[in-house]
């Protein structure tokens, strides 16, 4: 075919193919003529549409820097709080800076080996990915340490909570919509540059033989690309922030008896930069990953199906079937950006009471109904005139059903998450009353609570993709994942406010404000606990979703044109790397976690080495705050490889030793493994932090602040906070991480593989 087919946005006189040496020949209604015209028309339509979503990425890139500009211009408060958050502002950027360093050198050599040796532009589009990641870390990351010294200020200044909402959730805003915003606008242009996706083209590397579809290569290298600055966030900002947090809960808590954030203590400067470089920016990255790689894993199964069908000979699709299966899951996308904008600007406009969780939630909620909406209007608009396939069983409704069932699931899970962790319900009120009873029973009763919280949302998971394929085939379990994910630019605004005002709070204390205000910020502080962790079960639940449909892509990646896209789980060849697969994740959850212990204790001891000195516990002398930056810093970064390498490494080493089954069983049996031990690390560890806030609050009487239940609690907290903030987070990244590279070099795999 002469040119790539991407969008015809009207119906097509049916044409007949037979496979030819690479790709498919068009025979039979239309002339040669007559085809390549329509062919220039229907890309026109493509770049026309393209354009109005890169218009609205546009438009959300304009909201995002008039929320920056205006949170800049607000006031920073006293010259102690002013100086508090230039520290935090800088220790954050200087750890980017350094990290981003290595990330770079890693960057650059994967893109090099993409273009030399398995597709000449893939390297392109790879570095291309990781700008846009990088770009969501930096400017995310900016923000929030903007936003919490005036979050404070705010509070300080007007002591109202709906005021203090406002400057917090702006914060988190720029975060979430610039998700969202830049991972369509990299995948966007990916796509003008390259003309759309071309289900018949054939490239090789610069120096390679191998052949390969270029289409397939530039969407999964710029996936690939957000992956990798992902996984090097998440391991290396869970390692910072975690070591710092607990470090400093042990001597302030357990060692000295001082207040939680006392600016005494020299490691608390450094927990406060943590959570700007994990949940801020690795969350950030984590997210965009996810988003991106459902809009990968729908365009190539939306390749893998065409050929199927027309090979077969059994259907008589069209190219604006085809068309209608790649544009599809970019508008969704589009609708959820704009439900986002809406949703945030509503929670932006609207004045606020005492208790903001009534309004970020309703953000939340037009967010998601506005994108069924649009997801609805968009399916009748994009298929109901164009041939379908067998597999869409309702119709032109089929992938708007897929759809649905996504953001269904995603705003369940979110549910299920806080019902599990939020103080307001039973489950984190009994592990805090139970805390009377000494550590052993906080621990073990946190565990329970955990576990229990696994079955609903992975069984919500199970139904959701089951009725998803009934629905709609293999394509619809890609729709059921960008669903849940087509309003991410809602949830990760939402999960931002968690840290801003997490910080806020922290700054209050540490700046020794007014109890007023800290009552304001301690309240904030109390809704954005629920927040991160509702945040933290949705990065899971999405990374489920959107590893499934990347699975299901790998398989149809490496299926012969004529075959039928199966991995036989009954092969002991896919059995060999589904055992393998599990044992692989918790061997990844054991290093993660003695490494994030391995630096708090350092630190811990850093800063009782620090507080022994003459003045500091008594508050004359300021401790070097600086030294246990640096030492975060450093842990964090020595520590940051080794699991990262592994996530690409075990694909490779798996497919080219073995071959393209032992892989998939590989991928199976980490997912498998992967997503109840991430449910249970966020849901046990979100338990344990709002069992301990909900004593520090006074809400268990005669059990405050200093008691034995409150120490009991601080315990379950520094276990929970390696298994929310390390573990759990970087697990869904994990397996991501591998089912994108696997992807990437799937068919290299059918090519080269040493034991056959």
């Amino acid at each position: 075919m002469d040119s790539a087919v991407f969008l015809p946005l009207e119906s097509a006189g049916k044409i007949r193919y037979h496979e030819s040496d690479f790709g498919f020949a068009a025979v039979g209604e239309m002339a040669a003529a007559e085809l390549n015209a329509k062919g220039k028309e229907r890309n026109g339509g493509v770049l026309m549409v393209l354009y109005i979503v890169l218009f609205l990425v546009v438009l959300a890139l304009c909201y995002v820097l008039f929320n920056f500009l205006r949170i800049r211009r607000m006031r920073e408060g006293t010259d102690v709080m002013v100086e508090m958050a230039g520290i935090i502002r800088s220790g954050a950027t200087a750890f980017l800076e350094t990290e981003f360093k290595t990330i770079a050198i890693v960057v650059v050599v994967l893109a090099a080996i993409f273009s030399l040796f398995i597709e000449a532009t893939s390297g392109i589009t790879f570095l291309f990915g990781a700008c846009m990641s990088s770009a969501v870390c930096v400017l995310g990351m900016r923000s929030a340490t903007y936003a919490n010294v005036r979050t404070s200020n705010r509070a300080r200044e007007t002591l109202s909570i709906g005021e203090t909402v406002k400057v917090a959730l702006g914060g988190g805003s720029v975060s979430g919509l610039a998700v969202q915003a830049f991972g369509m606008l990299g995948m966007v242009l990916v796509l003008i540059i390259w003309n759309g996706v071309d289900p018949t083209a054939v490239g090789t590397g610069f120096l390679a033989n191998l052949e390969c579809n270029p289409t397939i290569m530039r969407i999964t290298t710029y996936s690939l690309g957000c992956s990798i600055v992902a996984m090097f966030n998440r391991v290396a900002g869970g390692n910072y922030t975690k070591a710092a947090d607990i470090s400093s809960d042990i001597l302030a808590k357990l060692r000295h008896d001082m207040p939680e954030d006392d600016s005494r203590v020299p490691n608390v400067i450094a927990d406060f930069i943590g959570d700007n470089v994990n949940d801020i920016a690795g969350n950030c990255s984590d997210l965009l990953e996810s988003f991106v790689a459902t809009m990968a894993a729908a365009l190539m199964i939306a390749v893998t199906i065409y050929k199927s069908a027309l090979s077969g000979g059994t259907e008589a699709v069209t190219e604006a079937t085809f068309a209608a299966t790649t544009v599809f899951p970019i508008v969704l996308a589009g609708c959820g950006l704009f439900g986002c904008l809406l949703g945030l600007g509503y929670a932006t406009i609207k004045k606020m009471g005492d208790n903001p969780s009534h309004e970020l939630n309703l953000s939340t909620w037009i967010s998601a109904g506005l994108t069924v909406v649009g997801g609805f209007v968009a399916a009748k608009l994009i298929f109901a005139d164009v041939p379908l396939y067998a597999s869409f069983r309702c119709g032109w409704l089929s992938p708007w059903i897929s759809s649905v069932l996504g953001i269904a699931s995603g705003v369940a899970i979110g549910s299920i998450t806080e019902y599990y962790t939020s103080t307001d319900y039973k489950p984190t009120r009994r592990l805090a009353e139970i805390a009377t009873e000494g550590d052993a029973f906080v621990i073990t009763k946190g565990d329970a609570i955990g576990s229990r919280s696994c079955l609903l949302p992975v069984l919500l998971i199970g139904v959701s993709l089951f009725i998803s394929g009934k629905v709609c085939g293999t394509y619809g379990i890609a729709l059921s994942s960008l669903g849940m994910l087509a309003f991410v630019g809602a949830t990760v605004s939402i999960d931002a406010f968690g840290p801003i005002a997490d910080n806020a709070g922290g700054l209050a204390e540490s700046c020794h404000l007014d109890e007023s205000v800290r009552a304001i910020t301690d309240k904030l502080d109390a809704v954005g606990n629920t927040t991160a962790a509702i945040g933290k079960g949705f990065a899971i639940g999405s990374a489920a979703f959107a590893t499934v449909s990347l699975i299901v892509a790998y398989v149809g990646n490496y299926t012969a044109i004529n075959a039928e896209p199966v991995l036989n789980m009954a092969s002991y060849i896919v059995v060999a790397g589904g055992i393998i697969g599990g044992a692989l994740i918790e061997y990844f959850s054991a290093l993660l976690t003695d490494n994030t212990i391995e630096s708090a204790r350092l630190m811990a001891d850093e800063g009782d080495r620090q507080l022994s000195r003459p003045g500091v516990l008594e508050g004359t002398v300021r401790p070097d705050y600086n030294r246990c930056i640096e030492m975060a810093a450093r842990q964090a970064l020595k520590k940051m490889l080794l699991p990262s390498v592994l996530a690409l490494l075990i694909p490779i080493v798996g497919g080219f030793v073995f071959g393209v089954e032992f892989v998939g069983g590989l991928l199976i049996g980490a997912t498998i493994v992967a997503i109840p031990r991430a449910i249970f690390m966020g849901n046990s560890g979100g338990a344990f932090d709002n069992a301990k806030k909900y004593i520090e609050s006074g809400s268990l009487g005669g059990h405050g602040k200093g008691s034995d239940a409150h120490k009991a609690s601080v315990v379950g907290d520094t276990v929970g906070d390696t298994r929310k903030d390390v573990v759990g987070v970087a697990l869904d990244i994990f397996i991501k991480t591998m089912s994108t590279v696997a992807n990437t070099l799937a068919t290299v795999f059918q090519h080269i593989t040493l034991i056959r």
